[in-house]
């Protein structure tokens, strides 16, 4: 049994998709996943399971949600180390104490991005913004606040891929929950 990190996006959300953890855990569990855990209600859980592939695990926790609750989220499943290797190559380390780590975004997405759009980026960064992708993670630097970022609404346009965000202190969560 491997550990995993699932991520969705956009529930629980102004009143969209709602989505309770406990009845989310429920039909984990009936999908064979084991040690279910959630953390806060914006949909991420660590759970352990026998499949091999995040992306057949991410299909069919989305197909299970849109059976019971009627909307498939986007669903972004990674491995524990996939997570901590995250943490390990954030390449703004020093944002990491900014207003406890709220300035410091990992973008998890579906895939690498192969076509990305600088000329809307930079039409749309701050200056004060940085960016980096490695692999299928985008780090994003907003420190003058995420809600306000332009970039962060369009990381998906520019980037040419699905992605789902979570700040420094979510992640460092996750990972804790993923050892315990």
């Amino acid at each position: 049994m491997k550990t995993w990190i699932a991520l969705l996006r956009g529930i629980n959300v102004g009143g969209r998709n709602k989505l309770p953890m406990k009845a989310l855990a429920a039909e984990l569990e009936s999908l064979g996943l084991s040690d279910i855990k959630t953390y806060i209600q914006s949909g991420n859980v660590v759970f352990r399971g026998s499949d091999t592939r995040a992306r057949n695990i991410a299909t069919s926790i989305g197909a299970a949600i849109h059976a019971k609750f009627g909307f498939e989220p986007p669903v972004i499943v990674i491995s524990d180390k996939d997570l901590a290797d995250a943490i390990t190559a954030n390449p703004f380390p020093e944002s990491t104490t900014e207003k406890e780590g709220r300035t410091l975004h990992f973008f998890f997405l579906d895939k690498a991005p192969s076509n990305i759009d600088h000329d809307r980026l930079e039409s749309v960064r701050r200056p004060s913004e940085r960016w980096q992708v490695k692999g299928t993670v985008l780090y994003l630097h907003t420190p003058e606040g995420f809600g306000d970022s332009k970039l962060a609404v369009q990381i998906e346009r520019i980037f040419g891929v699905t992605a789902t965000a979570r700040n420094w202190r979510t992640v460092c969560a996750l990972r804790d929950l993923s050892v315990e």
